[in-house]
């Protein structure tokens, strides 16, 4: 009966030590060892066979090649600029910036919403064991302001929207 009752406790100090953790896991998106950050890595670009060979640019070390990923300019050609004008890292399409600060901007916004939410954050902080236990209350604290993207996905369909990059109609279902 002795020996049991040790067993338990011993479990049970092993759960309440595993629960004691402070791995915030897919929370920190930011690598702090010095091994490869996995988020840095880009795939390149599919390969393809140009028109004319004769044509091609003679090879220039170190230079750039056509299957390079080049994530700026792909982001500035989604949001529909001409993403050939995007320079070192630096957009240069003016309409497309000059079409986002349209209404203006304001250099202290990071800081207003730092603010902001460190605010709200300490309003839901979690139940009193939730605190006491470190407890990750994110999701929590955020999940009356989670989008159902399924219901907007719906909600688009019926007025119309075209949605070609959501699955076709009736695959949510089959993957439930």
């Amino acid at each position: 009966m002795r020996a049991r009752s040790g067993i338990i406790t011993g479990v049970a100090a092993l759960a309440l030590l595993a629960g004691c953790s402070d791995d915030d896991g897919l929370m920190n998106l930011r690598s702090t060892g010095e091994g490869p950050d996995e988020f840095a890595i880009l795939p390149p670009k599919a390969l393809q066979a140009p028109e004319d060979f004769a044509a091609l640019p003679a090879p220039t070390p170190g230079g750039a090649n056509r299957a390079d990923p080049t994530p700026a300019a792909d982001a500035v050609a989604a949001l529909g600029g001409d993403g050939t004008r995007v320079v070192g890292g630096g957009v240069r399409d003016s309409a497309l910036v000059g079409h986002a600060t349209r209404f203006g901007t304001d250099p202290g916004i990071r800081r207003e919403l730092a603010q902001a939410d460190a605010e709200f954050r300490s309003r839901r902080n979690g139940r009193l064991l939730e605190r006491v236990f470190d407890v990750n209350v994110y999701y929590d604290a955020y999940g009356p302001q989670a989008l159902d993207q399924y219901r907007e996905l719906d909600r688009f369909r019926a007025a119309g929207v075209r949605t070609p990059a959501a699955p076709p109609e009736g695959l949510e279902e089959q993957q439930d």
